[in-house]
């Protein structure tokens, strides 16, 4: 993990200092809401539908024990309301699909405790929100992945370190995401993101990055465009600073639907492209200082260093599978929640914390205190979050493994559904966010109801559900095997269902944006919905064929056909029940 220097910690405690001090202006009444409100968004901080809301910054998915603890203790401490309609609330923590952990709780009047609480642990939510560069994501088998060319880790570091507080893209037409893999298969989606970025190495063996940009979701659903195939690794922060620049001059800030970058490059392409390389000509040859945005070899390895193999960790002789003698419910979880490791005898290791009567990705403060024991215990105190609102653990010993179960089922995380129905994506929805049409929640506990039994789960096998309550797509709907969307229908929860998508993994696919299935459903249908594409998979299925392959191969026309019976027999159940 990278290792805070004493100017990275003064930096941080710095902020939280100065968002204090605004804070006390606003509440003697010195700063109205409108002045305050950029500088709260600057630090993480949005005020949602019941309470204020805090997007806390994981870079790239890194989470130490200590830190860990330390958002427990924040939950435990400060996410709560001990008056009014919502008194008794909070207490948790919720992991997002781009690696961060945001709190629904906290009264405004503590935000800044929470900032130096934050701040001793070397974390903040410094640029987790508003129109800049946001928290760079990556794939969280980074640096352990057996398929890994390169190690993204360290690029992201330098990438995050240039882009927080970069005085020229602090005020953006739109909010920026970037995303980093150094894999042959793509675990960050960097496709669906405004700039996605993959290491590899050429004939030479020379490290360099292939560059996508202008992908996104939203209301346009658009995979980003390859602009180079090739960036010397050294130039990678100049040619950023090109694309933003570019973005920056020409991005529409006249319609907050049309303001990010996606719709700039499927409007100019080529202009587009030719745009980014001028600029990246004019900075390199022109710009004063501009050379000193190469990244020199000196820095890249000072950041390297601290992206090493823990101290007592080697490769080792692996384990015979003939060893594991152990229960069926032991065997399902290695195959479902055991990951392969670029060290012989080491394994990483998701800790599902996806289980019936939690909203997927919550967690507790009590879970976020098991989770650091286990990772301190089996993992040197280090684990990361994933895209799909998980924990991994990086560094587990094979001969470990069953003992890591058996405390990972006494903590609650040994659920072996993994790629299964049940390891579902779902934003907060209605029931948080004000910016939300619908609510995600009840219908992920629905769908955990229905499908608890795990045995029906491994027959559907690997499926991705990503539940989004608005177009801002938080829940990665368009990337959805199955994608749920909630839209507002005369004032009425409705939701659109698309069926196709894919972030890119091996798994799904080339990444592309599922395909919507008729008019929207009301509330009432959407479990009975979605129940009857699973059925209509499992009747028309080949032997052993994926859920997704089988959408490719017959088309959404049978889908379509089930889910217009359900509603049909909706609409007849209801006709008689207003006419009983």
């Amino acid at each position: 993990m990278y290792l805070y220097t004493e100017f990275d910690k003064q930096f941080v405690r710095q902020r939280a200092a100065q968002y204090r001090d605004q804070l006390e202006r606003k509440l003697a009444g010195k700063l109205c809401e409108e002045e305050f409100k950029p500088l709260r968004l600057q630090n993480g901080w949005y005020v949602q539908r019941h309470a204020p809301m805090l997007r806390v910054a994981v870079p790239y998915g890194e989470l130490s024990s200590a830190q860990l603890r330390a958002l427990a203790n924040i939950a435990r401490q400060y996410d709560r309301m001990d008056d009014g309609p919502f008194a008794g609330a909070g207490g948790f923590g919720h992991f997002t699909t781009r690696q961060n952990l945001q709190f629904n709780w906290i009264p405004l009047t503590r935000s800044a405790d929470v900032m130096d609480a934050l701040a001793v642990v070397n974390m903040h939510g410094i640029q987790t929100s508003g129109n800049c560069i946001r928290n760079i994501t990556s794939d969280a088998l980074a640096g352990i992945a057996p398929d890994e060319v390169v190690d993204p880790r360290p690029y992201c570091e330098l990438l995050r370190q240039w882009s927080t507080l970069h005085p020229e893209f602090a005020f953006l037409p739109r909010k920026f995401k970037i995303a980093v893999t150094g894999s042959a298969e793509d675990r960050a989606a960097i496709a669906w993101h405004d700039v996605g970025l993959q290491l590899l190495k050429n004939a030479a063996g020379e490290v360099g990055f292939r560059v996508l940009v202008g992908g996104g979701m939203g209301r346009t659903p658009v995979i980003g465009t390859q602009i180079r195939d090739f960036l010397p690794w050294q130039q990678v922060l100049v040619f950023i600073e090109a694309i933003v620049r570019v973005y920056n001059r020409y991005g529409r800030r006249d319609n907050a639907y049309k303001a990010r970058i996606k719709i700039l490059v499927k409007a100019e392409g080529q202009k587009f492209i030719d745009a980014v390389n001028a600029e990246f000509i004019d900075i390199l040859e022109n710009d004063e200082g501009g050379n000193a945005h190469l990244l020199p070899q000196a820095e890249f390895d000072r950041v390297a260093a601290c992206f090493v193999v823990p101290a007592g960790v080697q490769a080792v002789p692996e384990v015979a599978s003939a060893a594991f003698d152990a229960p069926l419910a032991f065997g399902r979880w290695l195959e479902r929640n055991v990951h392969g490791h670029r060290l012989s005898g080491y394994r990483a290791v998701t800790l599902s914390i996806k289980r019936g009567g939690q909203a997927p990705g919550d967690v507790t403060a009590e879970q976020m205190d098991d989770a650091a024991l286990i990772a301190e215990r089996f993992s040197h105190g280090e684990m990361r979050v994933n895209h799909d609102q998980n924990l991994v653990l990086p560094w587990v010993r094979e001969t470990e493994l069953q003992a890591l179960w058996q405390a990972a089922r006494e903590a609650g995380f040994a659920n072996p559904n993994i790629g299964l129905l049940t390891d579902m994506i779902a934003c907060p929805g209605g029931d948080f966010c004000a910016l939300a049409n619908a609510r995600s929640l009840p219908l992920a506990e629905e769908l955990m109801q229905r499908y608890a039994e795990i045995d029906e789960l491994y027959d559907i096998g690997n499926i991705d559900l990503h539940i989004s309550g608005c177009i801002n797509s938080c829940g990665h709907h368009h990337s959805g095997h199955i994608g749920v969307l909630g839209v507002d229908k005369d004032g009425k929860e409705w939701y659109q269902i698309s069926l196709g998508g894919s972030d890119g993994s091996a798994i799904s696919g080339a990444p592309v944006a599922g395909k919507v299935i008729g008019p929207s459903f009301a509330a009432d249908e959407v479990a009975d919905v979605i129940e009857s594409v699973i059925d209509t998979y499992r009747e028309q299925r080949t032997a052993a064929e994926l859920f997704i392959d089988t959408v490719k191969r017959i088309g959404l026309d049978p889908f379509k056909a089930k889910a217009n019976a359900v509603r049909s027999s909706t609409a007849l159940n209801r006709h008689d029940t207003q006419t009983a």
